[in-house]
């Protein structure tokens, strides 16, 4: 675990039968762009490069031919003239770059107060500006309360650190690490695996009770103690019950399986920290290999009392307390001219 602190329009309904004229703002939108609906004809808006490559391409409006007054219109001709004037007064935002750079920790990253993905942004004046947020926040008409801001560089750097620190303490005391991760995954697979076994047993004897519940019942039935329509209700009830009780149980042996499965899987865990070692650079292949997912908190307070919260969560292990012998350096990010955020971490 880590803690890093630093000093429109409405919508339009759906067309119904009553009201099959009630269209949605992006109808409107199209109609008002095409000319056909001041009652033209346009061909050649598009060819193909040869009648072996059937794709077509857009041709230059230039070597369009136009046919004017052809059809009864829907749009008078003013109204559509106004209207593209007005659009091309408008400003678009310029599309994305499909050559821009994603980022490696594109799907690691989820709000640490509703759960949801952050998405990965930069700034559309400034793209060397990368940066993450909540796709579920309420300013994108969502429920989360906060942006749960964090810049890529300095996310980046955080991890790096984490990383590095890890990598130190598994190299200078390499016994007292592995004693730290055998105790994390003994403690947590006891516990699930106590759990597990538990809803297991409670599930077998429920299923076994259910049987002699269905053979009591058909017997009742064949005595004319319980009515067909009763014997027809609680049976179908009864089988329900059972189907559901044998999901259970094979996703709880599924479950046991799994935790059987992470007494290995520390080997791999620390493999991939060895390859860390060697490389000391954040790759993807480290970040999946390493980690399972970062939880990104709200930052609170303003000036040198700014504080972020950021929870990495491993592989196999979930989250680690590094000990406090392990030097943990500061990071400073220039946010922007002027201005410099510094990161400590604490161990919580």
């Amino acid at each position: 675990m880590a803690y890093w602190q630093s000093k429109g329009l409405p919508r339009g309904g759906k067309k119904t039968q009553a009201d099959p004229y009630k269209w949605c703002k992006t109808t409107i939108a199209k109609m008002l762009s095409q000319q056909e609906y001041c009652g033209d004809v346009i061909n050649f808006k598009s060819t193909s490069k040869s009648f072996r490559n059937k794709t077509r391409v857009e041709n230059p409006k230039e070597n369009w031919a136009i046919f004017k007054d052809v059809h009864e219109p829907i749009i008078d001709r003013d109204t559509w003239e106004q209207v593209q004037k007005l659009v091309e007064k408008t400003k678009r935002r310029p599309p994305k770059d499909k050559n821009q750079k994603k980022s490696i920790f594109t799907s690691f990253l989820y709000c640490g107060d509703c759960g949801h993905k952050l998405w990965f942004n930069f700034n559309q004046k400034n793209p060397s500006i990368r940066f993450f947020s909540c796709s579920n926040y309420k300013g994108m008409r969502g429920t989360c309360e906060n942006t749960h801001y964090i810049r890529e560089d300095a996310l980046e750097q955080i991890v790096l650190m984490e990383l590095r620190m890890l990598a130190d303490f598994l190299e200078s005391a390499e016994e007292a690490f592995a004693e730290l991760l055998e105790k994390k995954t003994n403690k947590d697979m006891h516990r699930e695996r106590t759990a597990a076994e538990g809803a297991l047993a409670t599930a077998r004897a429920r299923s076994q009770k259910l049987l002699g519940l269905f053979e009591k019942l058909y017997e009742d039935n064949v005595e004319g103690k319980v009515t067909d329509e009763w014997f027809m209700r609680l049976s179908q009830k009864y089988e329900n019950e059972q189907e559901e009780l044998k999901r259970q149980t094979l996703e709880l042996k599924e479950k046991l399986d799994s935790i059987d499965r992470m007494q290995t899987a520390k080997d791999d865990f620390l493999k991939a920290i060895r390859k860390f070692m060697e490389m000391r650079t954040l790759t993807p292949v480290i970040l999946r290999e390493l980690i399972e997912k970062i939880e990104v908190f709200p930052v609170e307070g303003t000036g040198k009392d700014r504080t972020q919260k950021v929870i990495i969560h491993y592989h196999f292990v979930g989250t680690l307390d590094i000990p406090g012998i392990i030097h943990r350096p500061p990071y400073i990010l220039d946010s922007r001219k002027d201005v410099a955020i510094e990161y400590l971490s604490n161990a919580v």
